[in-house]
């Protein structure tokens, strides 16, 4: 019947299908973020495109990979050391999701320092310590093939909203201790920019860090605060946060779908 014959027809080219949507979907965001920058007098290519690709399955994530997007955003630690041990080793991994102190090692150590290109939630000394003590113990029991001087770049996020549910630090002079105790104890790290979630709708938010940056870039005595990154923007608010200035966005759900395939 023609009905059957339909079925078996669209299975056959599901994936196939999944992996065109996928790179149109990433065309779309890109090309949105380029007509972004562009409005805004920016450099082309001064805002980097971080795939959220949380609960997704690794086929969704090489149909990205194979459009050629190499920057990924992950939220759980040992999804993202699962992933980052299928997948192809030049991808550039973000954690973008709250880091418990205590899976911070185990993170570093199985993802390691080529593949595992910033994690963006820092807002304790606590976990600033974990990390740079792991990072020391790579480098400290690699046998010449591992860059002594390299470093594990991170962001400090910064809860510009105000609301409990959100991490982060909250206050300049916070930001100014947090900052100053990584500089002073943790040489292995290497602060790279901030980071917010911000509250949907407030664009504030943006503006917020963006002076937060101002703070950091003075405690830190660089002599160009812009060389410090900003990550902020998702799916519902990336084009804002790119007019005021975000270098990095984080988006899912406008690339993968909606729809969660995790099995929790």
């Amino acid at each position: 019947s023609s009905l059957s014959s339909t079925r078996s027809f669209t299975k056959i080219n599901m994936s196939s299908s999944a992996s065109i949507e996928i790179a149109t979907n990433l065309q779309g965001v890109q090309d949105r973020i380029a007509k972004c920058v562009q409005e805004c007098n920016r450099p082309e290519g001064s805002v980097k495109l971080v795939a959220v690709s949380k609960t997704k399955p690794v086929e969704l994530l090489m149909d990205a990979y194979n459009a050629g997007q190499r920057y990924f955003g992950e939220n759980y630690a040992q999804e993202l050391m699962s992933k980052a041990s299928t997948l192809p080793a030049d991808i550039k991994w973000h954690f973008i999701g709250p880091l418990q102190s205590n899976k911070a090692a185990s993170l570093v150590k199985n993802v390691g320092l080529d593949k595992l290109a910033c994690i963006e939630t820092i807002s304790t000394i606590k976990l600033a310590n974990k990390l740079n003590n792991a990072v020391e113990s790579i480098l400290s029991s690699s046998d010449g093939e591992q860059n002594k001087e390299q470093k594990l770049g991170i962001y400090i996020q910064i809860n510009t909203s105000g609301e409990d549910t959100k991490s982060g630090i909250s206050t300049m002079e916070e930001a100014k201790e947090l900052v100053t105790s990584i500089t002073e104890n943790c040489k292995c790290l290497k602060i790279l920019g901030l980071m917010t979630i911000g509250a949907p709708g407030d664009y504030s938010c943006f503006d917020r860090l963006v002076a937060f940056r101002e703070v950091v870039a003075n405690t830190l005595e660089l002599e160009n605060s812009e060389d410090l990154e900003l990550s902020m923007g998702m799916s519902g608010d990336f084009e804002e946060a790119i007019m005021r200035g975000s270098t990095s966005v984080r988006v899912g759900s406008t690339i993968f779908g909606a729809r969660d395939y995790s099995k929790k």
